[in-house]
């Protein structure tokens, strides 16, 4: 029988994965990937391409079954309840998943009926206006800047008010600014108690936005923990005048640069 603590303490969990693997065919994508993410915060996952962050990503949100291992999303195995996890997460992928013949506002309550939601038509206008978008509301997507169809897009992920939401690297393609409005809609779901999981090559995104940090790199977790942890891994180099901390990028690839010598 579990104890009072151990409950709450695996209720704080919104992420759990222990062991994961799959293969496509003869390559060995992921090789027993292990982490778990805190209610309310945001796991960037970093690596290079084919490191496996979007296999992990599609896992997690059931629409891919691992070969081995265990995955769990608040408490729902994804692989044997997958209904239960759909009801939990939303998810932006690495391209924005508009209908761009739709108007904004149409996306938003097609969503909203999707999810069986009363009046479709108030979410869509509450989710237009959160996003900056209620000017834009009645034209096409097709019209949309770059960082409005990505807005678009999170807020397509929103519809339902899901616990946690899977950014699957969200801002590649887009301009400084728009990407900087990216950060600031994470930042604002975050702090209102939403789990954000990040993936992203961006490592100055991961620096600005993440509790906490895993490095993905030939199949497995090489590293894991906050900014300060990882850190403390980056060999400290002998100054004289001025000690010039590391930057994530500079630990990211002194570890996976250590790890690939190996």
């Amino acid at each position: 029988m579990k104890t009072a603590q151990a409950v709450q303490t695996a209720h704080a969990k919104s992420i759990q994965v222990k062991g994961l693997q799959k293969s496509y065919k003869q390559l060995q994508v992921l090789k027993g990937v292990d982490f778990e993410v805190e209610k309310g915060s945001i796991f960037a996952l970093l690596g290079s391409n084919g490191a496996g962050k979007t296999t992990v990503v599609k896992i997690l949100t059931t629409l891919l079954k691992q070969d081995g291992g265990t995955a769990a999303i608040n408490g729902f195995d994804v692989a044997s309840k997958p209904d239960h996890v759909r009801q939990e997460i939303g998810l932006t992928g690495q391209f924005a998943a508009v209908d761009e013949i739709l108007t904004g506002r149409e996306n938003l309550i097609m969503i909203a009926k999707l999810r069986y939601l009363k009046n479709p038509r108030q979410v869509a206008d509450t989710m237009l206006q959160r996003f900056g978008l209620t000017e834009a509301a009645d034209r096409k997507a097709s019209t949309y800047s770059g960082g409005m169809r990505r807005r678009l897009d999170i807020a397509l992920s929103l519809v339902g008010n899901p616990q946690i939401i899977f950014l699957d690297e969200p801002t590649t393609g887009l301009d400084p600014e728009s990407r900087i409005e990216v950060w600031k809609i994470v930042k604002e779901l975050a702090d209102g108690g939403t789990t954000i999981f990040l993936t992203t090559q961006y490592l100055e995104e991961a620096e600005q936005l993440a509790d906490r940090i895993a490095i993905l790199h030939e199949g497995r977790i090489i590293a894991s923990g906050t900014l300060a942890e990882l850190k403390k891994l980056f060999p400290t180099g002998k100054v004289e005048y001025v000690e010039k901390q590391p930057t994530l990028e500079e630990i990211f690839l002194a570890i996976v640069g250590n790890k690939g010598e190996k």
